[in-house]
């Protein structure tokens, strides 16, 4: 393996929850009387999209909204909820980072959530890990396509000169997942608490904590 990619900001650090409630202050801040449950958000996070996820619920309630700019509104209050909440590093993703850089690997961060978001989780998420850690950051500006497109992969391992054999992944979440494998990429399970409950299958190995050991194991 020459190669770790960590597929989103929730491999970094759980934010799960910060979204969701940024998702419901977005929507009392334009007037909507929705809530969603966390029963209701996990099922939800099935599928990637935020604003996919607004206009699907807001045409479930017969309703009409911009969700546009009710998700910017969300993203808004996110990165402020990201800088008030003082985010710790997932069990072992910092080990990992600097192991495999110690050895030589290449690190990058391949998400396809906005610039913003991901600033605001890495200047959470200093000193112990920072955008200098990483070889690479692809974000939703480098992509047509979210995932579970596989584009943001075919980006990294272009950009890093990489073949995809010799890189492996890490995702939060299903659609991740099918995206890493569309290119071609090994990929490890690491959900977070609200989608620890998905459907895995397609994953190498699901793990609760990181290792780099176990990550460039070519073991089942």
């Amino acid at each position: 393996m020459s190669a770790v990619l960590l597929g989103s900001i929730g491999t970094l650090a759980d934010t799960s929850e910060l979204q969701r409630a940024a998702f419901n202050n977005a929507f009392a801040a334009h007037g909507l009387d929705w809530s969603w449950s966390r029963e209701r958000y996990v099922a939800m996070l099935a599928t990637s999209g935020g604003t996919d996820r607004v206009a699907q619920y807001a045409a479930s309630r017969h309703q009409t909204v911009d969700a546009g700019a009710i998700h910017a509104t969300k993203s808004e209050l996110f990165q402020q909820g990201v800088v008030r909440s003082g985010l710790s590093p997932r069990p072992g993703v910092v080990d990992t980072v600097r192991d495999a850089r110690a050895a030589g690997m290449k690190v990058a961060l391949v998400t396809s959530t906005s610039p913003a978001n991901v600033e605001a989780v890495l200047a959470a998420l200093a000193p112990a890990l920072g955008r200098t850690d990483f070889d690479l950051v692809v974000d939703l500006d480098d992509v047509d396509a979210p995932k579970p497109d596989r584009a943001a992969y075919d980006v990294a391992v272009a950009a890093l000169g990489e073949s995809a054999a010799q890189c492996v992944a890490v995702e939060d979440n299903v659609d991740g997942v099918v995206a890493a494998i569309a290119a071609g990429i090994r990929c490890f399970a690491f959900p977070n608490q609200n989608t620890k409950d998905h459907d895995f299958a397609l994953a190498q190995a699901r793990v609760d904590s990181l290792d780099l050991a176990r990550l460039t194991s070519t073991a089942r």
